[in-house]
């Protein structure tokens, strides 16, 4: 990336639209839309346009016209970049958005890679590290909550609360640091009450965003769901009642489904990747054997399974040993046919799940009380869609050495091994914060971050 260049990239999504927006960034914008805009008020011109204006006119590729629309301007450092930005909104088209761009790249301009703009945000001082990874964030979304936890994070939830950390421990480590490396200046040492005080409180913090980031994910990534049970305990109507159509095959001939039906589904706030599976049983059928040893295998891979037992049917020892296998997991028994008389021993599989719901795969309204099951079980409910919450492994592996360095600062603390020791530790907590933040990020680091992003974007 040649961070003086100007770039040019499609913004907006392949494919048919009412509008394509083909992007400029850097300082040669105004010189390039110069050349392929023709402003229909002949009497405006490109280079004197103020910023946050916007034009309209045509789209020229040298002397020919081959499209009209709008210009919107904005002058660095006030653009989503930090550097001079043109954005050129003409007719949505794969055909049209591509021709505009051809024709930047002939006047100057050079292909932007994935995830550029956001980057020189970074680098130009516009967004954090954090802000930027909540921007891909906030493109995948595909929930409300999801949304607005990434919107939060865009917005610098998240650098603020550890930004107030970073300010803690820092008084900590200045007062630590000076006590221990001058020792002739009488510098007081730090009491024993307050030092425990702040440092627990900066645990806390850490602690509760750790904690949080297992259901901050499923907002905002989804999570596999294996649908496993007994062969037509209605597994294949469930993923249908779930994807809103007829996603599998369901007939009432035991072994339809002999392998793995995939669907990603919308269900409330969480997005579920659905893996219908073989029904359970002994067989003799080897092509059936090896959709039973895979529907195994995706019960274990699985965040969330939803078991289903048929409610009509007395409790057999397949369902037995299912829900002796779902233990440890998040897993959700769903008793089905509720329509008819039970039949099926409950109290027998509860100790084994999260929950134990009676439902009927056949009625709509049964799509509901899933939701509001597989919700309370992964503790997406109670997460606060505008709070700070981590993103991704990175984060996560940060805060928890932050978190580990804190609670070394404790127990040297504990174990009388000296302040000298806990100012080792609250530097090593204060370095996995700047990890963080992207404050003492490498290139490397930088680079794997970006190599989600979209072009455009």
């Amino acid at each position: 990336m040649l961070e003086n260049s100007t770039i040019a990239a499609v913004a907006t999504p392949p494919g048919e639209g009412g509008i394509a927006v083909v992007r400029l960034s850097g300082p040669e914008s105004f010189r390039v839309a110069e050349q392929v805009f023709r402003p229909m008020d002949r009497r405006k011109q490109v280079a004197q346009a103020r910023g946050y204006t916007a034009l309209y006119g045509q789209f020229a590729d040298g002397e020919e016209l081959f499209d009209d629309g709008i210009a919107l301007f904005f002058r660095a450092p006030h653009s989503y970049t930090g550097e001079d930005v043109v954005e050129l909104s003409c007719h949505g088209g794969n055909a049209v958005a591509r021709r505009l761009v051809e024709a930047c790249l002939a006047a100057g301009a050079v292909p932007a890679g994935p995830g550029e703009y956001t980057r020189r945000a970074l680098l130009n001082g516009k967004l954090s590290l954090t802000q930027a990874e909540a921007v891909m964030d906030l493109i995948a979304a595909g929930g409300r909550q999801g949304a607005a936890l990434a919107n939060a994070a865009r917005g610098g939830a998240l650098a603020r609360k550890i930004a107030a950390q970073q300010q803690a421990l820092t008084g900590l480590q200045a007062h630590l640091t000076a006590w221990v490396d001058f020792p002739e200046e009488d510098v007081p040492a730090l009491e024993d009450g307050p030092l425990r005080a702040s440092l627990e409180e900066v645990k806390a913090a850490l602690d509760e965003l750790i904690g949080g980031y297992n259901a901050a994910a499923v907002l905002r990534e989804g999570i596999d769901c294996a649908i496993v049970g007994r062969p037509n305990a209605g597994k294949s109507t469930l993923l249908n009642l779930l994807a809103g159509f007829d996603r599998a095959i369901v007939t009432p001939i035991a072994g339809t489904t002999r392998d793995v039906v995939e669907q990603a589904v919308q269900l409330g706030d969480i997005r579920l990747n659905l893996f219908d599976t073989a029904g359970l049983r002994q067989t003799d059928d080897p092509v059936e054997a090896e959709g039973v040893r895979r529907s195994w295998a995706k019960l274990a891979e699985a965040g969330l399974v939803l078991a289903v037992f048929d409610g009509s049917r007395p409790l057999t020892r397949e369902d037995f040993d299912l829900a002796r296998r779902c233990a440890g997991c998040r897993a959700i028994a769903l008793v089905n046919k509720e329509d008819l008389p039970l039949q099926f021993d409950v109290e027998a599989i509860a100790p084994y799940f999260g929950m134990v719901i009676p439902v009927c795969c056949k009625e709509e309204g049964a799509r509901k009380v899933i939701a509001a099951a597989v919700a309370r079980l992964l503790g997406t409910g109670r997460i606060d869609p505008h709070a700070a919450s981590l993103s991704g492994q990175r984060q996560l592996s940060a805060a928890l050495r932050a978190r580990d360095g804190v609670a070394g600062a404790l127990e040297a603390l504990d174990t009388g091994f000296g302040l000298d020791a806990v100012s080792v530790c609250v530097d090593d907590a204060l370095a996995a914060l700047y990890d963080l933040t992207g404050e003492n990020a490498s290139d490397a680091v930088i680079d794997e971050v970006f190599e989600k992003f979209c072009v455009g974007k």
